[in-house]
């Protein structure tokens, strides 16, 4: 009691404010992160076997899908399934890879678009058209840049169907390679997984990546598929699940034979605006999304500033105290769902990538407001 009263009214202030966005920070991480942290996969006595149509939308992309293409044409999946692959205006060796393909794997479906779409950027189009063309109810998605991590993925996706669903978001992924920038994007793949998981299991469901995604042919149609967002380079996958996801059609699959593989990029330049892309839809979510995911990055942008001023102008016992509350709930809930999306490796160095992610805040913040480029991926 001695401590407040010999304190001034902003010391006070100050020490208020960051007892409050811990209480923040506790609540998003043990109430809502620990959803994922502890999610145990509802038990079933058989696997579904549903007809699958994968989709896979490629412009100039002849080395990736050499490289991955083989991955989703081999699956060990005992339904039926095609692999249809858009071919989108390629101006490389895609079409005659497609027809190589073609000759050993009869499920493989190329559909071939020449031209652009006029007034649609980005990869919109060419999934509608990939969309239209599937035979089957069951739509599995992925990028050409991904491949499955086992021969069991279609069979894990679709197990994620039940009576009522008709989304089932998977985990993207990325190549466990040297270098600390691996582990940088590793880590922020997994934060933004913790966030989109968690909130789903929560029954909150607001976004899902393209990169391992899985939704039912007619909601996209019964929706007018991305006609509200054609005019928006991005958004193809988190825009039309904040749109069409509810806390009674949509399911999580977790399970490392479910997840998709991907080469991360290379230099700090080419992730910036890769994320600069995915940041630029976030604007035009949900309101109630955008305000629980405001706060929680709010909370964590204003965290270690308001930490460090109160070691300064406070007593550095409270303030450590209050610190060591959360920093062991995060360290201790990190560890679990690290764990459940097979990123355990990150784990030791998740403490230096929290404090990262003020700075990745101060990086991207202007993505929210920027108009975003209209590149194709």
């Amino acid at each position: 009691m001695e401590i407040f009263l010999s304190k001034s009214g902003w010391q006070l202030v100050i020490f208020g404010l960051f007892c409050v966005i811990c209480l923040i920070q506790l609540t998003y991480i043990l109430r809502l992160f620990g959803k994922l942290a502890f999610y145990k996969t509802p038990s079933k006595e058989h696997m579904q076997q549903h007809p699958v149509s994968v989709i896979v939308c490629a412009r100039d992309e002849a080395g990736n899908l050499t490289r991955n293409l083989p991955g989703i044409l081999v699956q060990k999946y005992h339904s039926t399934n095609e692999v249809i692959v858009v071919n989108h205006n390629s101006q490389d060796e895609t079409r005659f890879l497609l027809d190589e393909f073609k000759k050993t794997f009869k499920n493989l479906y190329a559909v071939n678009l020449e031209n652009d779409a006029k007034g649609i950027p980005g990869k919109k189009y060419p999934l509608s058209i990939g969309i239209k063309e599937a035979k089957h109810e069951v739509l599995l998605l992925t990028d050409a840049d991904c491949v499955p991590a086992s021969e069991d993925w279609i069979e894990h996706m679709q197990n994620g169907y039940d009576n009522g669903t008709e989304i089932v978001i998977g985990y993207g992924a990325y190549f466990k390679r040297p270098g600390f920038l691996n582990k940088l994007i590793r880590f922020e793949t997994f934060h933004a997984a913790l966030q989109y998981m968690s909130y789903a299991i929560a029954g909150m469901p607001y976004m899902g990546v393209g990169r391992n995604l899985s939704y039912k042919k007619n909601l996209f149609l019964r929706n007018k598929g991305f006609s509200s967002t054609n005019h928006l380079p991005g958004g193809d996958d988190d825009l039309f699940i904040n749109k069409v996801a509810t806390n009674k059609n949509t399911s999580v699959v977790i399970h490392p034979d479910s997840f998709t593989l991907s080469e991360p990029k290379k230099s700090f330049g080419a992730w910036m605006r890769q994320k600069n892309r995915h940041f630029s839809t976030a604007k035009y979510y949900r309101p109630k999304h955008k305000f629980l995911l405001g706060t929680y990055t709010a909370s964590q942008f204003l965290f270690y500033p308001l930490f460090i001023t109160s070691l300064i102008v406070f007593d550095w016992r409270l303030a450590l105290g209050v610190f060591a509350l959360r920093f062991i709930a995060q360290g201790f809930i990190y560890y679990k769902a690290m764990k459940q999306l097979n990123e355990k490796d990150l784990w030791p160095l998740w403490w230096l990538f929290d404090i990262w992610m003020f700075l990745f805040y101060c990086i991207f913040a202007p993505a929210l407001w920027k108009k975003p480029k209209a590149t194709w991926n």
